[in-house]
């Protein structure tokens, strides 16, 4: 998920360090930081070669001295080379300007010369490395603030993950799987199943505009308002209209909205009574037909109008039928050639896949969808929930769930 490495790695770097420079007496003449990237005979190569171009240059020329030139590889030795090792360099540098300096100069104009050249040296270095450091220092902080950040990210979706559910239904005549697997650490993808009683049970599956922390938190508020609401009151119409009301209070002009679908199934009436505010149409497999048809929206999205008047739909359902939710983060996954997974391709699993479990088939959409953006990967959360009916031999037949949260 991100780059940053385990405490305990970043703990023992500076041992391992400690043994390498033992072992090559190489490594000690370099920063802690060149030392455990790339070759290490490399900046020394380049320092100590460049020191001996200029001397050769300042050999071959009598007129003028050339000992300023030492400034460049200095400079660059002070960037990739101990302290003790830079300042070190800086009395060769003067002994070998003092050695190629024009023999007819005034002495004492000499070792002024010497002297400026020195402190010329000695305050380049001491700039770069001061430089150098500062910026040591705000990388291990900033290494510190992202590693804190990454912790508190890990935690959020700790909690996320909360919401998800856990327990199995004890519906009889129903199959159920699910699962979400956010496109970042957190996600703005939300599902769950609701039973109100042995042969009734209510799912809800939502997705918050935008990605990230801000999604995540409206995502966490609008789950536990929808499991509060369900646990006092059945009619979804009203469950609706009390979270458009809470979303588009705390909305920006509707900037934050909540696309949700919310249908309760019925197993002894057989139907499935669903109201959709603005998510992708479930798709429902009849077993007799061998079709897939759409449980399309009734109403906009939560939180983007002060009011959202929304209608209920109703389906018969059949043995055999399968529902299947989900969020866009499917039907919108890219391949190379930026052609989108699409509702199409969707329906055609779910009919290919109808005699397969819930399980099964949920996982037979996610790979399929993941195959299909291979090399690109999900841009935006991904859930997927399957309901098969196995209406048929209810007295015997049991409930079975799985529920997975991939993160």
């Amino acid at each position: 998920m991100n780059n940053s490495v385990h405490p305990t790695v970043r703990e023992s770097g500076p041992a391992n360090l400690h043994g390498l420079r033992k072992r090559f007496p190489l490594l000690s003449l370099l920063r802690k930081d060149v030392a455990l990237n790339g070759p290490a005979w490399l900046p020394l190569a380049f320092v100590i070669g460049a020191i001996a171009v200029v001397a050769y240059a300042d050999n071959l020329v009598d007129s003028i001295s050339l000992g300023y030139l030492y400034v460049l590889p200095l400079a660059v030795g002070a960037i990739f080379l101990r302290k003790e090792v830079s300042y070190g360099l800086i009395a060769i540098c003067i002994l070998l300007h003092d050695y190629y300096y024009p023999s007819h100069i005034n002495p004492g104009f000499r070792m002024f010369h010497n002297f400026t050249a020195m402190v010329c040296f000695a305050f380049v270095v001491f700039a770069i490395q001061r430089y150098v450091g500062q910026r040591e220092a705000l990388a291990k902080t900033v290494q510190r603030q992202r590693d804190a950040l990454l912790h508190d990210v890990e935690l959020a979706a700790q909690v996320q993950r909360l919401f998800l559910p856990v327990d199995k239904a004890n519906i009889e005549g129903l199959e159920i799987a699910g699962m979400m697997r956010p496109a970042r650490g957190v996600g703005g993808d939300y599902y769950d199943y609701i039973p109100i009683n042995a042969h009734t049970i209510q799912f809800v599956i939502a997705d918050v505009a935008g990605k990230g922390v801000a999604a995540a938190l409206l995502m966490s508020a609008t789950a536990a308002s929808v499991q509060l609401e369900a646990n006092h009151n059945r009619n979804m119409l009203k469950i609706v209209e009390r979270l458009n009301t809470g979303v588009h209070s705390v909305s920006d002009d509707g900037e934050r909205f909540v696309t949700l679908l919310l249908a309760e199934l019925d197993v002894q009436k057989r139907t499935v009574q669903y109201v959709n505010c603005g998510h992708n149409p479930a798709l429902l497999f009849r077993a007799q037909t061998g079709t897939v048809t759409r449980l399309n929206s009734s109403c906009p999205p939560i939180g983007i109008l002060a009011e959202d008047p929304c209608q209920l739909a109703s389906a018969d359902l059949s043995a055999g039928d399968v529902l299947v939710f989900y969020t866009d983060g499917v039907t919108e996954a890219e391949n190379r050639l930026e052609e989108e997974f699409g509702t199409e391709r969707l329906s055609a699993v779910v009919q290919r896949g109808s005699s397969l479990s819930a399980e099964a088939l949920m996982n037979d959409i996610f790979d399929r969808a993941t195959n299909f953006c291979s090399g690109v990967g999900f841009n935006d959360d991904v859930t997927v929930l399957v309901v098969k009916c196995n209406f048929d031999g209810l007295s015997t037949a049991s409930s079975y769930l799985s529920c997975h949260a991939i993160s």
